[in-house]
């Protein structure tokens, strides 16, 4: 059924945050240069945010990348029984564009995701544009996981259950790397994704629907681009998976989507396009909500539907549903 006025398909909590993000006045990211744009994210990131998940063992960590920097990434870990084997482990990817975000705008999720999966999470913080243009933050994603392989079980953790996840361009940058992990022949468990961004030009009709008004803006998009690619490098499939050779082998995926977002099709389509590979996938399109959802677990209920299903996806992947 379509709608002539998409703000109808939001649910009444969903369009209570955005009119109170319209009263607020916020300016938009796009208006801002990349430093006060990562303030701005940063202040407003964990607002609307599950509060922060007690756990066993938070410890940071130092990851090395192949140019001879020193990567940022926390590691936490649930509380286990004792006597428990060592835990499976989630290498997450914040989201932010390529140009914001961090470890902390995205340790409440990460924790949540930890305590309801029973995992590890180890949340990177790779390098942003436009200090840091294509590729350099896939190589760093990468990078970390081929540490993350090596170091896991110094670190306690089980380095024959590994996932890795990310949300909008950390989701990007999970469905690359797990691309590059089965080249490598390396096995991953899973890949979690949430409403990732997959085509080299936002030309698909859920961007033009929801292109203003539902907190991913048209605009702030091809500003966040702009930051970190340049257009000739849009058909890179490294930018954009769906351009990506053959899927064929890669790891499964559990896939969830924001109804109203402008990044929805996409998600959709990259859904099919594993499915025609034969890989597994599940996708979860959660109704009457927006991109950033699920960092809205406080308020947005779909936020905390999402943080569970994805769980259930992890505990299987690795046999312990």
């Amino acid at each position: 059924m379509t709608h002539a006025n998409p703000r109808q398909l939001l649910t009444p909590a969903m369009r209570a945050v955005l009119d109170r993000m319209a009263r607020a006045g916020r300016p938009p990211l796009h208006a801002l240069t990349p430093a006060q744009a990562r303030a701005f994210y940063e202040a407003g990131a964990n607002v609307l945010e599950v509060p922060l998940q007690r756990m066993a063992r938070a410890q940071d960590c130092a990851v090395p990348t192949r140019d001879g920097a020193t990567l940022h990434a926390e590691l936490v870990v649930p509380p286990r029984p004792a006597g428990a084997a060592p835990p499976p482990v989630l290498l997450y990817l914040h989201g932010g564009g390529f140009a914001v975000g961090s470890v902390r705008t995205h340790a409440p999720l990460c924790r949540h995701l930890a305590h309801l999966a029973g995992c590890a999470v180890l949340s990177l913080q790779y390098r942003l544009a436009p200090e840091h243009r294509f590729p350099t933050a896939v190589n760093d994603a990468f990078d970390a996981l081929g540490w993350l392989r090596g170091a896991a079980q110094g670190l306690g953790l089980d380095p024959t259950r590994i996932a890795i996840g990310g949300d909008s361009a950390g989701g990007t940058l999970a469905v690359v790397t797990a691309l590059q992990a089965r080249d490598a022949g390396w096995a991953l468990a899973l890949q979690l994704l949430f409403y990732p961004g997959c085509t080299a030009w936002q030309d698909t009709p859920s961007h033009r629907r929801f292109a203003h008004g539902f907190v991913l803006e048209a605009e702030t998009i091809q500003w966040f681009f702009r930051q970190y690619v340049d257009d000739a490098q849009r058909q890179d499939w490294r930018f954009a998976p769906l351009l990506a050779p053959d899927f064929e082998g890669v790891a499964p995926a559990w896939i969830g989507l924001a109804e109203c977002d402008p990044l929805v099709d996409e998600g959709v389509q990259l859904a099919d396009a594993l499915r025609l590979a034969a890989v597994p996938v599940e996708l979860e399109i959660y109704r009457g909500v927006t991109h950033e959802f699920i960092k809205m677990g406080r308020v947005i209920p779909e936020a905390l539907h999402a943080h569970q299903d994805a769980a259930r996806a992890l505990r299987r992947a690795w046999g312990e549903s």
